[in-house]
């Protein structure tokens, strides 16, 4: 059962009794993310986010690490774009210590000037293994010219600039203005009792202030790239995309369909026809993002470089004929079963139920029944997939970025065109 609650100072909890289980799952989760940073300070909201690891008034980086460890725990948080979460999965005897443990990090952290100087370093280096990580960079180039000028284009890490120009009063700053009550959604799945759970929760963060600054929230412009970079690589890096409907749209599922027959699994049309059938490339996948307010869809593939355009012209001529001609039944059903397994195989995990409910929660404002997930994605027909990708691939939508060794031949608007 799902219990929803808001507490006096904001702070809103949502947990889910699983009984059959020993283990329970909590996140608190903080409802900003990159996207609410201003240019100068791109990046603090992941820097602050490691600074909560480093110790608080009661405890030492050690200790926080010493006593999970001890009990068998496993602890975890991480930035995106639009929140922050950090949880603990643990055995249900030891639930009262992960909510103190996180607790602790997200109301009193330390800011420790050293630690602060030696985290730069560490964040610098995570920014050079992305740059030596080419499938994930040129995503990260694609997003960037996508919706350039908004925060949403710019990377979570941030850049060696804005991290070297962090101060402690700046991360402090940042720090009381965003983790405040109301932005804090505590969620639990497992051996729980939620009664209990709340007295407890109340009382870890009776000290967290209650309001803090409302950052100005706009929706980006997308402006389909044509981007090449040049790196010594061993093969080229191709994504391909265009905008998504966001998080809450009504056509969400049809869109989740429409992904998983693209390029979602091993059976869907891009991997089957670029990989297995012309065998042009080993990785190939489609991929969707949402937001509060928008979308991408976005295909990603690795190839040699003199096969780029042919990679370009054969995912070009996929979304075209996804428009064009009516999804087959059986395919149809296949796409929606895989999607009813990895809802379904998820439930049983309590880590996966507790993700799904802060989601819920920040986007949504309520849980929502896997039933109702099911009877949503059941009633996709063949024609909103077809309209819904008549709708998202229409011309001059689609943008492209290449990262490889030479700079492919032939790469225009004009190859792009969906129309």
């Amino acid at each position: 059962m799902i219990v929803r609650d808001v507490l006096d100072s904001g702070l809103r909890l949502v947990t889910e009794a699983m009984p059959h289980v020993r283990s329970v799952s909590i996140g608190v989760w903080l409802t900003r993310g990159s996207r609410h940073e201003d240019d100068t300070r791109g990046g603090i909201a992941h820097f602050v986010e490691h600074m909560l690891f480093k110790g608080t008034e009661r405890r030492s980086a050690e200790d926080i690490a010493q006593q999970v460890d001890s009990v068998g725990g496993q602890l975890d948080a991480f930035t995106s774009k639009e929140y922050a979460g950090y949880y603990i999965r643990v055995l249900d005897e030891h639930l009262p210590l992960a909510l103190d443990i996180l607790s602790d990090l997200v109301t009193s952290p330390r800011f420790d000037p050293g630690d602060i100087e030696k985290e730069k370093g560490v964040i610098l280096e995570e920014i050079k293994m992305v740059e030596d990580t080419p499938d994930d960079l040129v995503v990260e180039l694609f997003v960037e010219h996508f919706w350039p000028g908004h925060p949403l284009g710019r990377p979570i890490l941030g850049t060696p600039a804005t991290i070297e120009a962090f101060t402690r009063d700046g991360l402090r700053e940042y720090f009381a203005s965003a983790y405040t009550a109301n932005n804090f959604v505590v969620t639990a799945a497992g051996h729980l009792e939620h009664d209990e759970l709340r007295h407890r929760v109340a009382a870890a963060f009776a000290g967290a202030p209650a309001m803090g600054v409302v950052p100005a929230d706009r929706p980006p412009v997308v402006s389909p790239p044509v981007v090449v970079r040049t790196k010594d690589l061993e093969q080229s890096h191709v994504c391909l995309g265009t905008r998504a409907y966001p998080q809450d749209h009504a056509d969400r599922h049809a869109a989740f369909v429409l992904n998983s027959l693209l390029g979602g699994s091993m059976s869907s049309r891009l991997f089957q026809n670029i990989r297995e059938r012309h065998g042009l490339a080993y990785s190939v996948a489609s991929g969707l993002a949402s937001y509060r307010d928008t979308g991408m869809f976005n295909v990603y593939a690795g190839c040699a470089n003199d096969r780029v355009g042919r990679v370009i012209d054969l995912v070009v001529d996929e979304l075209r004929q996804v428009k064009a001609a009516p999804v087959p039944a059986p395919e149809l059903r296949r796409a929606k079963d895989h999607l009813k397994g990895n809802i379904l195989l998820g439930l049983e995990s309590s880590s996966n139920r507790m993700v799904n409910l802060a989601r819920q929660e920040i986007y949504f404002g309520h849980p929502i029944s896997t039933d109702e997930s099911l009877a949503e994605l059941e009633a996709v027909t063949g024609d909103d997939v077809q309209r819904v990708a008549a709708e998202l691939f229409n011309d001059g939508a689609l943008g492209v970025t290449v990262l490889g060794p030479d700079e492919p031949e032939g790469l225009t608007a004009e190859r792009l065109s969906l129309g």
